[in-house]
């Protein structure tokens, strides 16, 4: 570590003595002289091993040199055979292997030899070995740590020859060159395996996969190797591994985003790998505030030096949340916990140079993203990072001394002649930014006492200028980063190597070297397109962006079609142009879009992919099998085969047969057209030729596999007088017990029709047939009883005619006498509503693409036109019969396609029909019962209910009512109606009179069914009613209906766009109350409502989206209580504010500019502004949008619109468009010429008065008004100052300039305390004292009263006139210095030089020098 004794001075004894090391040898013998350059380096790899364990916190990853986990193996083989060489290979970077072949470099461009490299697994592979081949090959892998290497030797021997002598028996034994290397291999077969993951950030998730291993020993166990991403996972803070008894655990016990990627768990044996991968999802934790951004990820540091490190980060993303403002950086010095930000503003890339660090201690760092809600989460903290010279172990040379001992210490530490080094070379750009290049350089071959450092300069590359960039920070090692260059340029550097001796010539300059110019972030991605994958994740794909600037990677989004929902599909950006959405819910149909990433952040998004629906990817077909012939007649052959047992996802849609004479190896497409049917006559054969066929079967996805050939047919003709076999034979409702098999007639029918078939049956695995019916059946199904459960049985088909019984089919599939767990039989009733014969039938199993297929004896049912209905609910399906008829009876079965067989089935016998027939027509031809009777009730003001209730009634009732068989009118002011809910039925009657005395009935009809109810009202029951009723008119004529709105709640607007609620009330008394509510809170308003008039208003101030609710209004007394209630939101809310907009549109007035201290503003007054009105800026042509650039808003006063930091380009015609229904009105501003230069004068005024008041000096408190103290006191005058630069401080005594000495002391702490003491104060110290702060940008001043009493009086009252604060101007005209991303630290002069006092103004304090 070096050492200041003084500013710019380096203390050369200090260093020396630090630097050496001894180290003892354990013996001088002759073979340890002859490996001594050997022991040298192993001696200075010591010493950096214990330097490096005392002062660095040391993190294995980081700085892991090559290692070969898994060395290569030497085989002997034959010639013209495969082998494949296998190596693991460790080490951070990753490293790359190169292959050699008897110490010369592998040319792969022959395609002789084959290379693989995946996730630290190497291969070299020779597809056919030659005698050529044998060699010793050498694998090396090489990183920035250094380089290994692995060797095996592979020989190869001639076939069936006598074993040839080894030109390579001079290796040693540990090449292991053996006749033949014989060793165990191992068969791993994964039971359990992990699967996606989907988690959020702080939890902690656990991937576990068992296996079995065959053979498993003991002492030969796989090693358990676990990669994110391709990259080895080791055991670490965040990475938990456990693997043993066929077990592997990886446990992430705190995540961070950082872990995102997909998962893989290899197996490695010495006969290769298994290995099974998964995707772990971590989304973004709770923010600290609603709506601020995920935390970055994916830290890096770069080129750590003495005294900085370069960090660079990856942004999150922002789906729903507002796009990040800039980023601050934290550090901490390890061992503490004190977080510090090294950034004072956001920093909007994400690469950031941290200096200021002190050599040999070591830093962690995290990042935080801020947006316009608040800042996120901090993110992972790195890696320690030790800031050192990354080259001081570089240095270290080892003398040989005799004896027992070597000195190792610096090459710096030797002794030389004195001379000053040689100048360096080689000097490149190793890295460049946008402010910043990090220069390499080789140094000059030097050996002196005196330490060596060196001096960069720069010059533009079109000057010659050179300017030194480091006058007092020594550099010592060959690699530096030179800050604070301007962005976009060309520059030219050198460098010099200097010592205590003198400085070397410059090196040969770099040519032009350009910083980086912001870009901008990406272009959006070109076209995304969605494939099917599995039935939980979709395949997207993506045009990388035209424009990538520097891409990091993508986020993609997803969204569920017709919803705007978009949730992230990744939360780490993914590099590749290719991604897999897991979690996706199977059947639904989504969308995806996709943002490129760099380090300023996210492009626009993508356009959307087209709708995709989650599905298992399609695949080919397998092959068909058990190809059979049912037909020969000498020149042609009939065959079949059976299905594909996978159809690969769809329909198999074409098969294609080869044919070939039995004996020959040269198959044949017996057609070109592709057949649909897997039933095919094959023609053109040759009369007693022997034949063997094949045939594949091809879907959407293509031609599967080839059959396996059939057996050799011969080419005769069929004369036998019995049928030919049976095909295609299937099963369905296969029970415990029992099942169902159908089957299709033979092709070939013998001499005679055929009149029946036998089933027969065996157990799997034997040749034991039964005949499962005696008789044989005319149909083509039976149902096959008296099995065993769980036995597995193949059945097969004989077709019988008058010759005889023929032909066997060929055997079925196996099938096992179980039934599917959960499966329900059909059941059949009558639909008690609409008296329908319903068979309905539920599923146990449903899948994708799972149908119902109904049949009636065994045959699909196909015709619809007698009123069958088949309608199917998830997993319910029913057979409906309309128009059942006695011809219907039979066996009907339903079968669900896609299942493990589910079906089921249900006989109706003639008899059972009959008795459902006789049902179904009482059902449909019913009485509808009533629970009441049709009765009356009298309602207020004397109106007349006439009502009945039936048990159920449909929507579709119809009723009429008739009083004395004259039909009754609902018409107002009558009424009639119904509920379906309860069966009332009712009529109300307006006016009961004398005129309606005698019998009311209400007929009803609903569906198939009638109703009827009569009331008879004469005599003293009418009477009675009709003085009830006339009792209740009169009431209610004198009681009235008490306070009322006569008017109800109304959104008005006013001439002068103000919005009001009004309404109008009645029948008011003195105690009448009105009250106003918003959300049932009630709302007191300024001005009481005008009950006199009837008329109240209330006023909504600042009308908007934030005054928007249900607004209610109640009037009440002690008659009673009547509210309006009024929503203003939807059509409401747009109808007002499009009469807003009208009318602010019409009194816009011209536009104005006023400018700001950020920017030109654009105002437009008016009668009234809020956003929610339609209003547009343009530029030009071109629609502004609210952003950074372009900020848009108002007040409720008029509408505006700042540019921020114009340009030129921003120049041009702006306008402003409000638009309501009917009308636009359009005001328009040239923004140019004269007009634009006083405005951007004015700003460029504005910005610099605020840069000055912000920048200028100022007394931010500790100074008090008053001051009262006691003779020979001290006095402290003290307080804070502040401002940029830094402010020099006066002192005044009554307008006199204080004189500092030995009474008077000045002084100013780190540029922020100022003070005045006053040492032994006396009577003539009392006065007013000022003090003047100020700096290039101005200042001020203010007073202190200082009153001096004598011991023993009393304290005086002072009662200053104190003068208000000074504002003092600037000194010069306001500069307002360029924006820097970080500015380097400037470099402290070897002597303080303090500026000169200004004449009469006081003392100013001496500026401390900065603190190394």
């Amino acid at each position: 570590m070096s050492v200041w004794t003084k500013r710019g001075t380096y203390n050369h004894e200090y260093h020396h003595k630090q630097s050496k090391y001894v180290v003892k040898e354990y013996s001088s013998s002759e073979a340890m002289e002859e490996r001594y350059e050997h022991k040298t380096q192993s001696r200075i790899q010591e010493v950096v091993r214990t330097k490096m364990g005392d002062k660095y916190v040391h993190e294995e990853p980081m700085i892991r040199g090559p290692k070969f986990l898994v060395r290569l193996r030497s085989h002997t083989v034959f010639e013209n055979t495969p082998i494949k060489l296998f190596c693991t290979v460790g080490g951070f970077p990753t490293p790359d292997v190169k292959w050699y072949k008897d110490g010369v470099i592998l040319s792969m461009s022959s395609g002789q030899y084959l290379v693989e490299a995946k996730g630290g697994i190497h291969s070299l592979e020779i597809p056919r070995c030659s005698t050529d081949d044998t060699a010793q090959y050498t694998a090396v892998a090489c990183n920035i740590h250094g380089q290994a290497s692995s060797q095996a030797s592979i020989i190869v021997k001639r076939f069936r020859e006598e074993e040839e002598s080894c030109s390579y028996a001079w290796l040693p034994y540990t090449a292991a060159m053996l006749p033949k290397i014989q060793y165990t291999k191992i068969n791993i077969t994964f039971l359990e395996k992990f699967g996606p993951v989907f988690a959020t950030e702080g939890e902690s998730a656990s991937l576990t996969a068992t296996m079995t291993l065959n053979p498993n020993l003991a002492n030969l166990q796989p090693e358990a190797q676990w990669y994110r991403d391709d990259t080895r996972l080791f055991d670490s803070k965040w990475v938990k591994i456990d693997t043993g008894r066929g077990v592997t655990t990886l446990t992430l016990p705190n995540l961070f985003k950082d872990d995102e990627g997909l998962y893989t768990i290899r197996m490695v044996t010495k006969g290769g790998s298994a290995e099974h991968s998964a995707f772990v999802s971590v989304s973004d934790g709770p923010p600290p505030v609603p709506g601020a951004p995920g935390a970055p990820m994916d830290i890096k540091i770069h080129d750590a030096n003495r005294d900085y490190v370069i960090v660079s980060w990856k942004p999150p993303n922002t789906t729903t949340e507002g796009p990040i403002l800039g980023y601050f950086v934290d550090k901490c010095e390890v061992g503490t916990e004190n977080w510090t930000q090294c950034n004072d503003h956001p920093i909007k890339i994400c690469k950031y140079p941290v200096s200021g660090l002190f050599e040999g201690h070591s830093y962690y760092f995290r990042i935080r993203a801020v947006n316009s809600q608040g800042i996120s989460k901090p993110s992972r903290m790195s890696d320690p990072i030790a800031a050192l010279d990354p080259t001081e172990f570089e240095r270290l040379h080892a003398k040989k001394l005799g004896g027992k001992l070597d000195v190792v210490s610096y090459h710096d530490d030797v002794e030389a002649d004195g001379k000053p080094p040689g100048a360096p070379s080689g000097i490149y750009a190793s890295e460049t930014d946008r402010t910043y290049v990090v220069l390499s350089w080789k140094a000059p071959a030097y050996s002196s006492k005196a330490p060596m450092w060196y001096y960069i300069e720069k010059c533009m590359a079109d000057s010659g200028a050179w300017q030194r960039v480091n006058t007092q920070i020594p550099i010592r090692s060959p690699r530096y980063a030179v800050f604070d260059l301007a962005e976009g340029k060309q520059y030219k550097f050198r460098v010099l190597s200097a010592n205590m001796y003198g400085v070397s010539e410059p090196s040969e300059p770099t040519g032009p070297i350009e910083t980086q110019e912001l870009k901008g972030v990406p272009s959006a991605p070109g076209q995304v397109i969605s494939t099917r994958e599995t039935n939980t994740s979709v395949l997207i794909q993506w045009a990388p962006p035209k424009e990538p600037n520097n891409l990091i990677g993508y986020y993609i989004d997803q969204c569920v079609k017709g919803s705007k929902d978009w949730t992230s599909a990744n939360h780490k950006p993914h590099k590749n142009t290719k991604f897999v959405v897991s979690g996706l819910t199977t059947g639904e149909t989504y969308m995806f879009r996709v943002q490129a990433i760099n380090e300023l952040g996210l492009s626009d998004e993508s356009q959307e992919s087209a709708p995709l629906t989650v599905k298992a990817a399609l695949t080919h077909p397998s092959a068909p099998y058990d190809i059979a012939m049912l037909n020969c007649d000498g020149h042609s052959m009939v065959l079949n085969w059976k299905k594909p047992s996978h159809s690969g996802g769809a329909n198999i849609k074409e098969y294609y047969v080869d044919k070939r004479r039995s004996g020959t190896t040269m198959w044949r497409e017996v057609h070109i057209k592709p057949i649909t049917e897997r039933l095919y006559k094959v023609e053109g054969l040759t009369e007693g030729a022997v034949y063997q066929f094949q045939v594949y079967a091809a879907n959407l996805a293509g031609l599967g596999r080839a059959s396996k050939h059939s057996a050799d047919y011969s080419c005769e003709a069929w004369t036998m007088p019995e049928p030919g076999p049976a095909y295609d034979l299937t099963f369905s409702e296969v029970r415990d017990n029992s099942l169902v098999v159908e089957w299709k007639k033979p092709v070939y029918t013998g001499s005679g029709p055929i009149t029946g078939y036998h089933v027969e049956y065996a157990k799997k695995g034997t040749s034991d047939w039964t005949t499962a019916n005696e008789t044989a059946v005319s149909h083509r199904f039976l149902k096959v009883t008296g099995l065993e459960a769980g036995t597995s049985y193949v059945l097969r088909v004989r077709a019988v005619n008058a010759a005889g019984v023929g032909m066997a089919s060929m055997a079925s599939d196996p099938v096992t006498a179980k039934a599917v767990e959960g499966s329900q039989e059909v059941s059949c009733v009558v639909d008690e509503k609409s008296g329908d014969i319903v068979l309905s039938f539920e599923s146990c199993q449903l899948n994708e693409g799972s149908q119902f297929i109904w049949k009636k004896d065994y045959k699909e049912i196909t015709d619809f036109s007698k009123g069958v209905v088949i309608k199917t609910e998830g997993s319910h399906s029913k057979l409906i019969f309309k128009n059942a008829e006695k011809e219907d009876f039979g066996t009907y079965s339903v079968s669900v396609t896609n299942t493990e067989g589910v079906s089921s089935s249900y006989t109706i016998s003639a008899e059972e029909l009959a008795k459902m027939l006789a049902l179904s027509y009482d059902i449909r031809h019913p009485i509808i019962p009533l629970k009441s009777e049709l009765a009356y009730k009298i309602l207020e003001r004397g109106r007349m209910r006439f009502w009945l209730q039936a048990e159920e009634i449909s929507s579709n009732v119809t009723y009429k009512f008739f009083a004395n068989n004259k039909e009754l009118s609902g018409a107002d002011p009558n009424k009639m109606g119904h509920d379906v809910s309860s069966g009332i039925i009712e009529f109300i009657m307006d006016h009961f009179t004398e005129e309606n005395e005698g019998t009311f009935t209400c007929q009803i009809t609903d569906g198939g069914g009638k109703a009827q109810s009569s009331l008879v009202l004469i005599g003293d029951a009418f009477k009675a009613a009709l003085a009830e009723a006339d009792y209740q008119r009169r009431e209610y004529i004198r009681v009235k209906e008490g306070p009322h709105f006569s008017e109800f709640l109304s959104l008005q607007v006013g001439d002068d766009c103000s919005v009001s609620l009004v309404c109008k009330v009645a029948n008011l008394k003195k105690e009448s109350a009105f009250h106003w509510y918003k959300e049932d809170t009630e709302i007191i308003p300024d001005v009481k409502p005008d009950l006199g008039s009837g008329v109240c208003k209330l006023p909504i101030k600042l009308f908007s989206l934030k005054t928007a609710g249900v607004y209610k209004a109640t009037i009440s007394d002690d008659r009673g209580k009547d509210m309006s209630q009024i929503d203003i939101s939807g059509k409401v809310f747009d109808d007002a504010i499009n009469k807003i907009s009208q009318l602010a549109g019409a009194s816009a007035a011209e536009l104005v500019i006023k400018c700001t201290a950020t920017g030109i503003q654009l105002q437009c007054h008016m009668k009234y502004y809020t956003s929610e009105m339609n209003i547009t800026w343009c530029h030009g042509e071109t629609k502004l949008s609210h952003s950074d650039k372009m900020m848009i808003g108002g007040t409720p006063a008029m509408a505006t619109m700042e540019v921020i930091e114009p340009v030129e380009k921003d120049k041009g015609m702006y306008s402003i468009v409000i638009t309501d229904r009917e009308n636009s009105h359009k005001r328009t501003l040239d923004l140019s010429g004269e007009v634009y230069e006083k405005a951007f004068a004015e700003f460029q005024k504005l910005k610099a008065e605020a840069y000055a008041e912000k920048n200028r000096g100022k007394v931010v408190g500790g100074l008090p008004d008053v001051v009262t103290i006691m003779e020979k006191k001290t006095l402290s005058l003290t307080c804070t100052v502040c401002g940029d630069p830094k402010p020099q401080v006066s002192w005044l005594k009554n307008g006199a300039e204080v004189e500092p000495d030995d009474q008077y002391v000045v002084s100013l702490d780190q540029g922020k305390f100022a003070s005045l003491t006053i040492k032994g104060v006396s009577m003539e110290d009392s006065g007013r004292y000022t003090m003047i702060v100020q700096n290039k940008y101005g200042g001020e001043s203010v007073d202190i009263v200082v009153s001096v009493y004598r011991h023993g009086e009393k304290i005086p009252e002072a009662k200053p006139t104190l003068t208000p604060k000074i504002l003092i101007p600037p000194k010069v005209p306001i500069e307002i210095p360029q924006p820097k991303t970080q500015p380097a630290p400037s470099p402290a002069p070897s002597t303080p030089s303090p500026a000169p006092p200004k004449a009469g103004r006081g003392v100013k304090s001496p500026t401390p020098t900065r603190r190394k």
